[in-house]
């Protein structure tokens, strides 16, 4: 690991521009599970005091990117993953492709009256019947995002009383021989629900990124899912697709 100088102090602290330099690295250089050099190491290396080196490990631990082990050190506990988010993106596939291991499993299903803003979503008369499945995504063996999908329930009971986890649109082509494609996905960031939280295994405290898309029939165009992913902030980076 190379040293490096940090700039002058304006509006960032010398303990956030050590942990900014550190996130870099971690992203570029390390794997999970390897150990961090020791505070004492980190403070020679950035010519500043030991509680300068630990406020920003502090920093990098808030964000879970990095563990601290009493008595061993501090550990890499996770890196941001890079998602596409593009018109024929797929969770399994995308993660797949590059060398993840991905598990779906259910949360809950249920069959709802459509209102708000998923009956305007799925193009519904208010009160229409829709399916909403609620599901956890894992990475590698981690906690990665929760999805709630609502689904027309024109879509057919087959669907619905089929799906058990796994790839629920690689399901709905095989049921219906439907290909899916995303049209629209609003980016933003919020305070963790406590039922998430728990699934995400994050604190109460932390804020997710959610997700709203809206995927439709690539023949007919018309609206199949309306889906709210909350992912773990740092677990992933959102690679969006422009073309």
């Amino acid at each position: 690991m190379v040293a490096r100088t940090l700039g002058p102090i304006t509006g960032i602290g010398r303990y956030r521009q050590i942990a900014d330099a550190l996130d870099l690295e971690i992203r570029r250089q390390y794997q999970v599970g390897q150990r961090l050099p020791g505070e004492y190491e980190l403070a020679e290396r950035f010519d500043v005091n030991r509680h300068t080196v630990r406020h920003a490990i502090d920093m990098l631990i808030d964000a879970g990117l990095v563990a601290r082990r009493h008595g061993t050190g501090t550990y890499v506990a996770g890196k941001p993953l890079a998602y596409p988010v593009g018109s024929g993106s797929r969770f399994t596939e995308s993660l797949a492709k590059s060398g993840h291991s991905t598990e779906s499993r259910l949360i809950r299903k249920q069959v709802i009256e459509a209102h708000g803003g998923v009956a305007q979503r799925l193009k519904l008369k208010d009160g229409a019947p829709a399916f909403a499945i609620e599901t956890l995504r894992s990475v590698d063996g981690g906690p990665f995002c929760v999805i709630s999908h609502f689904l027309p329930a024109s879509l057919g009971d087959a669907v619905f009383e089929a799906y058990a986890g796994g790839s629920l649109h690689a399901l709905i082509a095989r049921k219906t021989g439907r290909r899916i494609e995303r049209v629209q996905s609003l980016i933003t960031t919020v305070p963790v629900q406590p039922e998430d939280a728990g699934l995400l295994a994050i604190p109460a405290s932390h804020w997710v990124l959610r997700v709203k898309s809206i995927n439709v029939d690539a023949k007919t165009r018309k609206p199949v899912e309306y889906a709210v992913t909350r992912f773990r902030a740092d677990r992933v980076e959102l690679a969006v697709d422009i073309s």
